[in-house]
């Protein structure tokens, strides 16, 4: 039950950040109990079969931060006004969360500036567990700041999104580069 949680979590965090889940390999630590499973270090899911495969993740990776970002800048922008729109904040949080579930999915080998230009960093790669740790990390923040969102309070939305932006930060200072169009 706790590998499936901190999986399930995992993906949460990854998608919050325009990434999709990749896969983890886990070690019971009693094979009697499933309960005591603990999860061993994190590896990238395999290379896509193809170039087109690749590019076609990458650009899932893509929208999904593309998506993260415009959610992130209409919450701000909310909570920044005279009269922040809850209901603005639930469904921008409710996106942020949906998203996050899924970045753990976006960063297989073989899609990275290697294949075209990307802000993904190559020590993605290089450091996985890190990098799935952090992920896993804004899963949590996203999901805690829906369930901030949800309860309409503005000191509780404003503590979760300080958190869910710390998130991001520790991630993308570390594995995100800078792109110019």
């Amino acid at each position: 039950m706790r590998i499936a949680v901190l999986t399930a979590l995992a993906s949460v965090s990854l998608a919050a950040c325009g990434q999709e889940a990749a896969p983890t390999n886990t070690v019971a630590a009693s094979e009697t109990n499933a309960a005591e499973a603990t999860p061993t270090v994190a590896t990238p899911a395999a290379a896509p079969a193809t170039k087109e495969e690749a590019l076609k993740v990458m650009h899932e990776r893509h929208e999904g931060m593309e998506d993260i970002g415009k959610a992130t800048k209409t919450i701000k922008r909310s909570l920044d006004s005279s009269a922040p729109d809850v209901a603005e904040i639930q469904k921008s949080a409710a996106t942020i969360a949906a998203l996050a579930a899924k970045s753990s999915t976006w960063f297989p080998q073989g899609t990275g500036p290697d294949v075209r230009k990307t802000g993904a960093k190559p020590e993605i790669w290089q450091t996985y567990p890190d990098f799935a740790a952090k992920d896993a990390d804004f899963a949590k923040a996203a999901q805690a700041f829906d369930a901030a969102a949800k309860t309409g309070d503005l000191n509780q939305i404003k503590s979760a999104f300080g958190d869910l932006g710390k998130s991001c930060k520790a991630c993308h200072d570390k594995y995100r580069s800078e792109m110019h169009r």
